[in-house]
């Protein structure tokens, strides 16, 4: 019995193999241009891709990360007017490689430099426009850009708006130098806000995981005060 089973079962199996092939071998026949066409089509646009990432995108992105580096000495030299627009010799500002190699990684890296310049000439919504422009890629720059953005809003007066962004950049990641900077400040806007709870535990954590930092080295003061009042 087990046999004839057996049998019977690979029979029916062998069957719908056969129907199954001979199904496909119609549909094929039927319709044999389309499905061709879509296969040229993903050919193309496989092609089209290697092509963009390959011929066009990295050539650009070599010329945007040339074009960047005198914008950026300005910008270490606090020269944050002729970074955005006029940084010499001919190169382009922050402002011109944001339009000029838009989609590059300099690009994107410029957005944050020009709202970072923005903000420490007091423009504040240009700084928090090309701050938010700027898509935060990285260890560092979603911290910074966070952080910046917190300082934008405390500086127009937007303390809850401030807040919040300073709570993003210390989540954004963990930074030995600007985990403890952007906590610090949070903390300080807490406790200026009313909200000594929220400020003990910042300072709190300061202590704990960044004794070593600028911050960290004035910490206990602030927890003495909040414990005492």
């Amino acid at each position: 019995m087990a046999k004839r089973r057996s049998k019977k079962a690979a029979e029916e199996t062998l069957i719908d193999v056969v129907e199954v092939k001979e199904h496909a071998q119609d549909y094929f026949e039927k319709n044999k241009y389309l499905i061709l066409g879509v296969l040229g089509a993903i050919v193309l646009i496989a092609g089209g891709y290697l092509f963009y990432t390959l011929g066009l995108k990295a050539p650009k992105e070599k010329m945007a990360m040339e074009a960047i580096y005198k914008a950026e000495q300005q910008f270490e030299r606090d020269s944050f007017a002729l970074a955005l627009e006029n940084p010499g010799g001919g190169f382009e500002g922050f402002l011109d490689i944001i339009d000029n190699y838009n989609g590059t990684k300099a690009a994107n890296l410029a957005k944050l430099y020009a709202g970072i310049s923005y903000l420490n000439l007091g423009r504040y919504d240009d700084a928090i426009a090309y701050l938010e422009a700027h898509s935060g890629e990285g260890n560092v720059s979603p911290i910074m850009k966070n952080g910046n953005l917190g300082d934008a809003y405390s500086e127009m007066g937007d303390y809850d708006k401030a807040i919040s962004f300073y709570k993003k950049a210390v989540s954004a990641g963990d930074n030995e130098l600007l985990t403890p900077y952007y906590m610090n400040k949070l903390a300080l806007l807490q406790r200026r806000q009313g909200d000594d709870a929220g400020a003990l535990s910042n300072f709190q954590k300061i202590k704990e995981k960044y004794p070593d930092s600028n911050e960290g080295i004035n910490v206990d003061r602030y927890i003495a005060l909040l414990n005492n009042s």
